[in-house]
């Protein structure tokens, strides 16, 4: 976030996900089945007395729909539970908390690498038998052993996002006599058409840097292809590798080109996250940008707009680029770990895992879950249930974020490693081989570090 989102993401089928070029123009509809798999946590369940604290990176309407879940597991079980804001990132807030003898109970961490950091470090209790069983019978096996390190349980993915979408403005579109791309020579064409008509084109919140990860990785996986990616996720192969020259490259076409881009680089480079979305829906038809990038989580943003999604807000899949190439789909996750192997702790892992914690903060809107036993009817319009049916409906077929992957200190730290050399790349597009350069060296020193513990 990110929101926290960056997020932490997979890579889906692209087949799953035809439908959502459509999303806005024809209802799913309704009549879906009841929830299944296991029952949730007891209801019964007694914890009157137990005081629980849960640290997440969430803040504004992602806190407060979270809270929502946190108070119906209080109503559930009479325990009380506290929200502790943390900082990102979120294991170095979690390490001083242990070295002061106060971790929280449970955390919410937003990457792969921080849940094997977190259980290298030994400050994670294995998930008891009833958070696993919620696990078997509600997820995929690909999602338990995204929260599981050296065969032992320990994350509940809660929270996962679609970060493959493109959200846009369509009385801009309309005005424009635009159409949704689909490839990336079609985008860039539609940039064009879109910043002819007057308006800028493309909004993009630079001052977060995990934007411009998702930049990246949505173009190297369609244009490298899966197995490339996988490898530069490992660091297998380096990034001065010439599949990440020609990725950055690609991602100059449009970086290199200030007018496309609200405020230029600059701008970018001062605009963060939410206002990227924010400023794509005001301004009726002359909006600061009239596109955005980014998951399905941005519906939260676009909600405090007066835009109505749907209607006066589209989206459509990340466009595939390069002839042999397909549609990217990048999405990521929040999973809950224990810090504390307690009654209050474990409950709550269970609770996490239920299709009923997960339909309190569907109702809201912003959020996708991996619970494959949730009732699409949860989410609040037909975009979101179409993105959640995508993900659902790719079963194990997937890949996690590549940042998210990496050592955080290079893929997942504000003003460090890949963030830092992406948001200079953005400002100074044509330097691909220094880009490059600085990628290799702090990836190298991180990876080093990370083998070391």
């Amino acid at each position: 976030m990110r929101t926290t989102l960056r997020p932490h993401k997979a890579v889906v089928s692209v087949t799953a996900l035809t439908a959502l070029a459509a999303l806005a123009l024809a209802g799913c509809g309704g009549g879906a089945e009841k929830d299944k798999g296991e029952p949730a946590p007891d209801r019964a369940l007694s914890l009157k007395g137990e005081k629980i604290e849960v640290a997440a990176v969430w803040t504004g309407p992602e806190q407060e729909n979270f809270t929502k879940v946190l108070k119906e597991f209080e109503k559930r079980t009479g325990a009380t539970v506290t929200f502790v804001p943390a900082q990102d990132p979120i294991v170095n807030f979690l390490g001083t908390k242990i070295a002061g003898g106060s971790p929280p109970d449970v955390a919410m961490l937003p990457q792969v690498g921080a849940i094997q950091q977190a259980a290298a470090q030994k400050w994670l209790k294995p998930a008891g038998p009833e958070a696993k069983a919620q696990l078997a019978a509600n997820y995929s096996r690909g999602w338990q052993e995204l929260g599981a390190v050296d065969g032992t349980q320990y994350g509940v993915y809660f929270k996962a996002a679609n970060k493959s979408l493109v959200w846009y403005n369509t009385a801009v579109f309309e005005n424009a006599g635009a159409s949704e791309p689909k490839t990336w020579k079609d985008f860039l064409g539609t940039a064009e058409t879109i910043s002819a008509s007057g308006v800028t084109p493309v909004s993009v919140g630079g001052a977060d840097g995990w934007t411009l990860t998702d930049w990246f990785e949505n173009v190297y996986l369609s244009q490298a292809g899966p197995a490339r990616y996988d490898q530069l996720a490992k660091h297998e192969i380096k990034w001065t590798d010439p599949s990440v020259t020609a990725a950055l490259k690609t991602l100059a076409e449009l970086f290199g080109k200030p007018s496309l881009i609200a405020g230029g680089a600059s701008g970018a480079l001062q605009t963060e996250y939410p206002v990227s979305v924010t400023q794509t829906f005001t301004g009726g038809d002359q909006p600061k940008g009239a596109m955005v990038f980014e998951g399905d989580f941005a519906a939260v943003n676009i909600a405090q707009t007066k835009a109505e999604i749907g209607k006066d807000a589209k989206v459509f899949p990340f466009p595939k680029v390069g002839d042999a190439g397909t549609a990217p789909v990048v999405t990521a996750g929040d999973a809950a770990v224990a810090l504390k192997d307690t009654k209050g702790a474990q409950a709550l892992l269970a609770f996490l895992a239920s299709p009923d914690a997960a339909k309190i903060w569907a109702a809201e809107g912003g959020f996708l879950s991996p619970n494959k036993n949730l009732d699409p009817a949860a989410y609040p319009n037909d975009v979101q249930r179409e993105i959640a049916k995508a993900l659902i409906g790719a079963g194990d077929d997937f890949r996690f974020d590549m940042s998210d992957q990496m050592p955080q200190s290079f893929g997942g730290t504000p003003g460090k490693g890949e963030w830092k050399a992406l948001q200079d790349f953005l400002k100074n597009p044509k330097d691909v081989a220094g880009t490059q350069a600085r990628l290799e060296a702090d990836a190298a020193k991180a990876y080093r570090s990370a083998a070391k513990g």
